[in-house]
């Protein structure tokens, strides 16, 4: 592989912390061809060509490539991320939601704690948005569960992530470290894929039913 570390992207996103900045071109490989083809007057070249890129925010590394034909412009050319690979994005939720989930992914892999205080913020919104009642965070979730709008096991999911929250917001209670980290992941996917995720789908495969079942009515008339 070529030593290509001088070189740098055009400002992107980091799939790891969503910084985006220009990032580091650690190396580079070609695995571009030439194609004798039968019709063809000469040879062409094709294939793929592959980078790793450093991210200045998290130093994580990102794994692309790109398809390359000789015929194509330069504007056609479009990277694919190896890795990370993308998580799936929830569906439905509501753009507090969003804007608090995003800004909480931004700092997953710089620092725990602020990932933890951040991702209870998410909690907090979700409990706005469903009009939770309490006067505080605890009684809010439990407000929720008795109301039928989260089950009493996803509730207790719900305060487990309040009290990581609590620890990574007081630096009296401890230090929450990398281990912690997909914990939280998961505890708070879970928690929106079930409020906001698995309705809106209903609510998707509901409609799309019903246009079938015009179309199948039409077609019998």
């Amino acid at each position: 592989m070529a030593d290509d570390r001088s070189r740098f992207t055009p400002a992107r996103k980091c799939e790891h912390c969503k910084n985006h900045a220009p990032m580091q071109v650690v190396s580079s490989f070609s695995a571009i061809h030439p194609i004798v083809e039968e019709g063809w007057p000469e040879p062409f070249e094709q294939g793929y060509f592959y980078e790793l890129l450093l991210c200045p925010a998290c130093e994580e590394v990102v794994f692309r490539r790109n398809y390359y034909h000789d015929i194509m412009n330069e504007d056609d050319i479009k990277y694919e991320t190896l890795y990370p690979l993308n998580e799936r994005a929830i569906l439905g939720l509501p753009d507090k939601v969003t804007r608090a989930y995003e800004a909480a992914l931004k700092v997953r892999r710089i620092d725990a704690n602020a990932y933890a205080v951040l991702i209870g913020r998410v909690l907090d919104f979700v409990c706005e948005d469903r009009k939770a009642k309490g006067k505080n965070l605890f009684e809010k979730i439990q407000d929720l569960s008795s109301r039928g709008d989260i089950p009493q096991r996803l509730a207790d999911i719900a305060n487990s992530l309040r009290k990581i929250r609590n620890v990574g917001a007081h630096a009296d209670l401890g230090q929450l470290s990398d281990r912690e980290r997909p914990l939280l992941d998961d505890l708070c996917r879970a928690i929106l894929e079930y409020v906001y995720g698995a309705p809106y789908l209903a609510d998707r495969a509901e409609a799309a039913l019903d246009s079938l079942r015009k179309i199948a009515d039409t077609e019998v008339e």
